[in-house]
């Protein structure tokens, strides 16, 4: 189950994510195997919890963001900025949108490394940062719809659900992976760390919205117009005889 879309429009174009995007996209090709085979960028820009806790290689903050581990990996990062992203940014601006990813992601960094500080595994992934999005989305359109792509081997449907319920859903298995202490290699304290950093970083602006008066003016649901999505089937070809 994964987010594919939501049915909340933007008003301005989201240039900060779509550059985001396309930056992700370059450095993982540079540093794949068949690609541009630049192993070395993605060892000097992980970020190491072990060397920041003894205050070196500090670059790797904000590098770690940009690098990717795999195919499946930077996808699923940048359908989630994709689907969340835009509207942050209308609300935020440019230059403010960029402020609050970057500052998400330095807070799950964080998150990681306080969990974990003398752990030698290096961490890449713009998923901390995005997880901040997704908790500053979650905080001003609780109610907007998003539809949910289902996969069950070769069966597959779209659900349209609310907002709260798939990043509730979401933040809930991060925060009990974290918990558990999670040995696949995942990053799940920066997840829940830059989910919290993000309803904590766009608190001020939901408060300059009017806080409780903004959801009860929209009723959790965005301000701008919903879309409704026009379901496509598959065309049916009939053999010939």
């Amino acid at each position: 189950m994964f987010p594919i879309r939501d049915h909340n429009p933007s008003t301005r174009t989201p240039w900060v994510v779509r550059g985001l995007i396309l930056l992700n996209v370059l450095i993982y090709v540079l540093t794949a195997e068949w690609g541009g085979r630049m192993f070395g960028l993605w060892q000097w820009g992980a970020l190491y919890p072990e060397a920041i806790s003894h205050g070196v290689w500090l670059h790797g903050l904000v590098t770690h963001m940009f690098l990717h581990a795999g195919i499946m990996h930077i996808a699923g990062n940048m359908l989630f900025l994709w689907v969340f992203g835009d509207n942050l940014e209308d609300q935020l601006g440019h230059f403010g949108f960029l402020v609050f990813y970057l500052l998400g992601g330095l807070a799950a960094a964080g998150a990681q490394i306080a969990g974990d500080p003398f752990s030698g595994v290096p961490m890449v992934g713009a998923s901390g940062a995005i997880a901040a999005v997704m908790g500053g989305y979650l905080l001003l359109f609780p109610k907007a719809r998003v539809d949910i792509l289902f996969i069950f081997f070769i069966v597959y449907k779209i659900f349209t659900i609310r907002a709260w319920i798939v990043l509730g859903f979401w933040f809930a298995v991060q925060l009990l992976n974290s918990l558990g202490g999670s040995a696949d290699g995942v990053a799940y304290w920066a997840h829940a760390g830059g989910f919290l950093a993000g309803l904590a970083l766009m608190a001020p602006h939901f408060l300059r919205l009017g806080g409780p008066l903004f959801w009860r003016n929209h009723g959790g649901l965005p301000p701008n117009p919903s879309i409704d999505y026009v379901a496509t089937r598959v065309p049916v070809v009939r053999r010939r005889r």
